[in-house]
């Protein structure tokens, strides 16, 4: 049998390294926070007798480990890795003995991001969170959606914003950002860890606002062009700023653009600033003569 050999990478967290494997160690993956929750991992409890190891991921082909403050990496990454090398090696080196046992979670990180909305942050997850895009302006709009309801259970929350694998935050005026976003980010991060539903079936399918019922083979051609450049160049961009634009009609006579702003985008004090310079202007540029303003309906 080959021997196990691990491989020593660095992450975007300085607090966790990760150890790579020549193989596969193991099917699935399995979170550990203490040592309680190790009984059934024999080399997880070994870790946790370490006094700086704080958390320990096992999955398929690597062995992630979350250090305390109290050392750097760079002192005891070579004694962790040959360590774990020789029980990995050794006739009895069982990483997980029952997965009845063992506490499972899904292996997941949140970071949050500034917006161009200084009212709107963004928590962005290393996975997928939905399929299509969803606004909530309330509780009560949220309700297809354990995630947005524990979230306007905060008093703070004032609308959400749920994308492909990060949520946009308004908040109220009453707090500060710095006061609030740890409590948030650790909120989502468990929520998604325990793995728990997102946004219930029958909502996923649908898109938000009344957009599902426009059908690109029933717009004309400049409507067409104007929600292939909207796909192609701006949503990407706005997307990067925690928001959304959607098209929502063409109005033929006044050559106007009707969209509506989702997000960090809905409400931005800079949101007609970008329309203007940004949208209006390259829509005109790339469908000359065919564009005369672009207003958002929500603004």
């Amino acid at each position: 049998m080959e021997e196990v050999t691990l491989k020593i990478e660095k992450t975007t967290n300085d607090a966790i390294l990760k150890f790579t494997a020549n193989t596969v160690l193991i099917s699935g993956s399995y979170q550990f926070n203490n040592i309680d929750e190790a009984k059934n991992s024999p080399l997880a409890q070994q870790l946790f007798h370490l006094p700086f190891v704080k958390r320990v991921l096992i999955s398929a082909n690597f062995i992630a480990i979350e250090k305390f403050s109290i050392v750097e990496w760079s002192d005891v990454e070579q004694e962790v890795k040959e360590q774990m090398e020789a029980y990995l090696n050794s006739p009895g080196g069982v990483l997980v003995l029952e997965e009845k046992e063992t506490t499972k979670k899904v292996p997941v990180e949140v970071y949050s991001e500034v917006t161009p909305n200084p009212s709107v942050l963004k928590f962005v997850a290393n996975k997928l969170l939905v399929k299509n895009d969803l606004e909530y302006k309330n509780i009560d709009e949220a309700k297809d959606s354990p995630l947005a309801t524990g979230l306007f259970n905060f008093p703070f929350v004032k609308e959400v914003f749920i994308s492909e694998n990060y949520i946009s935050i308004t908040k109220f005026d009453v707090v500060e950002w710095a006061e609030i976003t740890n409590e948030i980010r650790g909120f989502i991060k468990e929520f998604i860890a325990d793995g728990k539903t997102i946004v219930e079936k029958n909502a996923e399918k649908k898109e938000t606002t009344s957009t599902e019922s426009i059908q690109l083979e029933d717009l004309d051609d400049v409507s067409k062009q104007i929600v292939a450049i909207l796909d192609e160049y701006i949503k990407p961009a706005v997307a990067a700023d925690g928001g959304n634009i959607l098209f929502q009609s063409y109005e033929t006579k006044t050559k106007t653009v009707n969209v509506i702003l989702q997000g960090a985008c809905s409400g931005c004090p800079s949101s007609t600033v970008t329309l203007k310079n940004g949208i209006e202007n390259m829509l005109k540029q790339l469908i000359p003569g065919q564009i005369e303003q672009v207003v958002a309906l929500n603004q």
